[in-house]
């Protein structure tokens, strides 16, 4: 009687096949051509696995040394570090295992809070404690919070600065990844952060000469040190996220390594940026002018560019003081947020790329005083030669977005892509929030390697059907019907979209978008 083949028989084909019903197929790419691709919606965090995915891959690894190498692509694709003592041990652990170190593509760099005492001139004991008396202090609002934690927090964050022990991994990890395609920056917050935060932002005045928790200084040091990072290793990395920026990382940059600006942006076809900081925001960005002539000028291989700002705050700054009429051959994707700019700004840049662009975002966008949308929305729809679809949400006009906000008792700081519109699958999120933050500082198998060791429930993990995926796209939801296949009503030029050039209306956005690609809104798919 034959024997029955058992599951080691099988191809490594069909055992990929199998592997892939467990879990997404790490190495597929969305291509840039189709609409699901660059915007602030690749920052928001996909479910992570089920545990007993992860677990389920874990054990077919350790069935034998065949399923070990075969299982090492899906756990070991894209990797996230959180900036501490523990996180940078496991690093160094994974980069020291050329074995898994060739299979990364995608390193998600999580960025905590950081932590500053506001007597910076007692001696150190004295500073650690501050946090106690600001939790003594506070009536009971902070009890549930441990001081020692931030204590200890503080210390670990001051000593990784002054060692220059996070520099030292990270030259390490780049130059170990020799497969890198995707740099994420992202902004780590735990419940203690969260709630500290909130009490610092409702006792500003007098908690703060005590202990703050600031981004800025956290961001500069990480993009710093990545930036350096990537340049020594001569990182094959070509996309570069960053959901929340700070103005003032990039001018660190621009000023203590400006060497590495276009060494590094010759490498990119794909930079997604989105600035937090709203104060004095404006006079930043026009400091950062040259910066970005740098940038944009050298990266001639992008194809596809997100920059945003926050929503209630859109800037003033003219679109080329950014962009510099630079003409990129290859751009296919091209996104905005956020911004008070002239019907022509928009038009001229479009114009520059009729002939390669698909996807356009002008999110946020406000059209200043004497500029009317039905300019831009004809000239889209006139001369974009390959345009598949254009995303207007929350478009309007400035005075008409003045007088809204002006109006309101209170007004919201929106994250990007904020709760109005279709929001149901496009939010925006900016920050890798924890429950859990504390580190297992003993994990050494390859199991513990694995990235959800070091992000626990709610991190970067890009797991399920858009690993990897940018999804860019348009803000039509099929609740807009209205054929176009047998001369219906649809408006046969701009003159009949209903600009009033005073202010514009959800549905008039959705039939825009459809109308500038020459679309049924009924029987269209896309």
């Amino acid at each position: 009687m034959p024997k029955e083949a058992g599951i080691q028989s099988l191809s490594n084909e069909l055992l990929k096949d199998i592997l892939d019903y467990i879990e997404a197929d790490p190495e597929r790419f969305v291509s840039i051509d189709r609409r699901a691709y660059l915007s602030v919606e690749s920052f928001h965090l996909p479910s992570p696995p089920l545990p007993l995915q992860a677990q389920d891959i874990g054990n077919f690894r350790l069935t034998c040394r065949r399923f070990a190498e075969l299982g090492i692509p899906y756990q070991f694709t894209r990797i996230a570090t959180r900036f501490s003592r523990a996180g940078f041990q496991r690093l160094d652990r994974i980069c020291s295992r050329p074995h898994l170190a060739k299979h990364i593509k995608k390193f998600s760099y999580l960025i905590p809070f950081f932590y500053i005492e506001g007597n910076g001139g007692h001696p150190d004991q004295e500073r650690r404690e501050r946090i106690r008396d600001l939790i003594s202090h506070a009536n009971g609002d902070l009890q549930s919070l441990d001081a020692s934690y931030f204590e200890k927090k503080a210390e670990s964050q001051r000593n990784l600065v002054q060692s220059g022990e996070d520099l030292r991994v990270l030259q390490k990890a780049m130059l170990a990844f020799r497969s890198l395609q995707h740099v994420q920056l992202l902004r780590l917050q735990d419940e203690a952060d969260r709630c500290l935060l909130d009490y610092l932002s409702e006792n500003d005045n007098s908690a703060t000469q005590l202990v703050d928790l600031r981004w800025t200084p956290a961001c500069v040091q990480a993009v710093k040190t990545i930036a350096e990072a990537l340049m020594l290793a001569r990182s094959p990395f070509t996309r570069f996220s960053g959901p929340m920026m700070n103005p003032q990382s990039m001018l660190v940059i621009k000023e203590e390594i400006p060497q590495t600006i276009a060494g590094l942006s010759e490498r990119l076809t794909c930079l997604e940026l989105h600035f937090d900081d709203g104060q004095d925001l404006n006079v930043k960005m026009r400091q950062l002018s040259g910066f970005f002539g740098l940038v944009f000028l050298a990266a001639k291989n992008m194809q596809a560019v997100h920059i945003g700002f926050p929503s209630r705050r859109p800037l003033e700054v003219k679109l080329e003081d950014i962009f510099h009429h630079v003409h990129w051959e290859k751009l296919r994707a091209f996104g905005v947020q956020a911004w008070r700019l002239d019907a022509l700004e928009i038009i001229e840049l479009a114009r520059r790329h009729r002939k390669t662009l698909r996807g356009l975002r002008l999110r946020d966008v406000q059209l200043k005083e004497g500029s009317m949308w039905k300019d831009v929305l004809a000239m889209l729809r006139a001369e974009m030669e390959q345009l598949d679809w254009v995303s207007l949400r929350r478009v309007d006009y400035s005075n008409h977005f003045d007088e809204v906000w002006a109006s309101s008792i209170e007004v919201p700081d929106y994250p990007p892509g904020g709760a109005s519109d279709s929001d149901e699958d496009d939010d925006f999120e900016a920050h890798v929030s924890l429950d859990d933050d504390h580190d297992d500082e003993d994990a050494s198998s390859e199991g513990d390697l694995y990235e959800g060791s070091d992000m626990h429930s709610n991190a970067d993990t890009d797991y399920g059907p858009d690993a990897n995926e940018l999804t860019l796209s348009p803000d039509t939801t099929a609740s807009i019907r209205l054929c176009t296949c047998s001369r219906s009503s649809f408006p046969a030029s701009a003159e009949d979209l209903g600009d009033n050039g005073q202010f514009v209306v959800y549905h008039q956005r959705k039939l825009w978008e459809k109308w500038v690609v020459g679309r049924c809104p009924e029987h269209s798919s896309n």
